[in-house]
């Protein structure tokens, strides 16, 4: 748990870098501006959190919002995830009879921390998961019937759209946004703030007509905000040198699941006006991650549905090495070891039941565009990928017999998902190795979703933030499906304060 000393001591190297830059880097005598535009509240970024922040604004009377995305669809990285998002004490969690609380999610989120994690920030987030649950519903979002089980919690909570993506949240929003009066623009990069000589936020610099990898492209135009500014850029995943200099081992070499867009602009541009910078070196990896695919691809939503009944074995030895469905620090570490005897990668393998993996859309989608394979036996398992055939029989048939008993004396599985599930022929077969996912560091806010200057420690005036381009929130590591919630309830609270200043 995060103390406020142990957050001083913790952050002490971040403050002292972000102590080095002035309170306002690029301060305007804002007598001498041109404005070309000038809104009543200003939004960058059309991920989860900035189209939650638009849809809350509104609703709570702003009657000029506009929402800045610097490609040409919008979504960014939002629309690239699984359609996961990790709610508490739902109405559907009680249909199918799931026990759970915003302090049990709390407390699971705070052990994922290590000791790092804000428990002030993931409990506001955790408490306003009902509403964020209802507001998407609210906008069209359609939700299965039926809740993940995600690594590192101990209650199933992760409720997913029908999609299986990101854009089943994304669309809807977009349309309710759009007929609640926002002004969503594509081709429009943010290149920095516009700052007052008293280091308040009077707007933001933009790039209209941009093209993506063009950055000269379009027409520079500054753009005023009445309310405030919302920086919801999300992270810097995409950004190799960047992120490299955080974290040597995160070399271009490395896979990402990011959207291409994911290159910490709104991040840079805060640091550059005095913003605490905090945990910038947590990047967390994905471990459900498919080596023989880009991006997040289809290997991400087979592998999440799957570890819960399945194991992931090295091929070395024919056994398993880890909990399929601990947190994703703790796998992704673990994978990433699975090496051949010169060191050189040697990606673990998922095998699961076909008679249970066929009920998720997505082994279709593995198996036609060859990042799973399907197998009769486990001699063929053991053939194809050069796994000792013995240790693997032995293994897949002691895992039955932790199904059987409901107990995983190997490595402590909670096997409430896995009841009845056998590991029997046919399999299918996918192999693991992570990628670069998800950014738990950025700039510093507070319960208010206002953006701290390292310099005063108080809030800039009229900057919020909100999404994977703030740090704190999660510590070391995030657990899975706890992004898309927090992004769109700090969105929803950053419009909240905005409306309020």
């Amino acid at each position: 748990m995060q103390t406020r000393r142990s957050f001083l001591k913790l952050g002490a190297g971040a403050a002292a870098m972000g102590a080095m830059v002035p309170l306002s880097a690029n301060a305007t005598d804002s007598k001498k501006i041109k404005w070309d535009e000038t809104h009543e509240i200003v939004i960058v970024g059309s991920g989860f959190a900035g189209f939650a922040a638009a849809v809350e604004a509104a609703k709570l009377g702003a009657k000029d919002v506009v929402i800045f995305e610097k490609l040409g669809v919008y979504g960014g990285n939002s629309t690239l995830n699984a359609g996961q998002a990790c709610f508490a004490n739902t109405d559907l969690q009680k249909k199918l009879g799931i026990e759970d609380s915003a302090e049990l999610m709390v407390q699971d989120q705070l052990k994922s921390g290590r000791g790092y994690a804000s428990e002030e920030l993931l409990r506001h987030s955790a408490e306003l998961g009902p509403y964020i649950y209802q507001m998407t519903k609210d906008c069209g979002c359609v939700y299965r019937d039926h809740i993940i089980n995600t690594g590192g919690t101990s209650a199933t909570r992760s409720h997913q759209v029908v999609e299986r993506s990101g854009a089943g949240f994304i669309r809807p929003m977009l349309k309710t946004a759009r007929k609640m009066g926002v002004k969503p623009k594509i081709r429009h990069k943010f290149e920095g703030l516009i700052t007052a000589d008293d280091g308040s936020v009077l707007g933001i610099k933009v790039r209209k007509g941009y093209h993506f990898g063009h950055e000269d492209s379009g027409e520079m135009i500054n753009v005023r905000a009445k309310r405030g500014v919302i920086i919801a850029t999300g992270g810097f995943g995409a950004n190799v040198s960047f992120r490299q200099a955080l974290d040597p081992n995160l070399g271009s070499e490395v896979g990402c699941t990011n959207a291409r867009g994911a290159t910490g602009d709104g991040l840079i541009a805060m640091l550059s006006e005095g913003a605490m910078p905090v945990h910038l070196s947590f990047i967390q990896s994905g471990p459900w991650a498919s080596p023989d695919e880009g991006g997040f691809g289809y290997g991400a939503g087979f592998s999440l549905y799957n570890f819960p009944h399945s194991i992931a074995i090295d091929r070395n030895t024919g056994q398993r090495f880890m909990n399929e469905t601990a947190d994703r620090k703790t796998r992704a570490d673990l994978e990433v070891q699975r090496r051949d005897k010169d060191g050189n990668p040697n990606p673990a393998l998922l095998i699961a039941p076909k008679h249970e993996a066929q009920k998720d859309p997505s082994m279709d989608n593995v198996l036609r565009y060859n990042v799973a394979w399907e197998f009769d036996s486990v001699e063929a398992i053991a053939k194809h990928f050069d796994v000792p055939l013995a240790p693997l029989k032995q293994q897949i048939e002691d895992w039955n017999k932790y199904v059987k008993a409901g107990d995983d004396p190997q490595f402590g599985k909670r096997m409430n998902m896995s009841t009845g599930i056998y590991l029997t022929a046919p399999f299918i077969v996918q192999r693991l190795w992570p990628k670069v996912h998800y950014c738990q560091g950025g700039i510093q806010i507070n319960t208010k979703a206002e953006v701290i200057a390292a310099k005063t420690g108080k809030p800039i005036p009229g900057l919020y933030a909100a999404g994977e381009v703030t740090g704190g929130v999660h510590g070391v590591s995030r657990l899975g499906g706890c992004s898309t919630p927090e992004c769109m309830a700090f969105g929803v609270t950053a419009a909240r304060s905005v409306m309020k200043a």
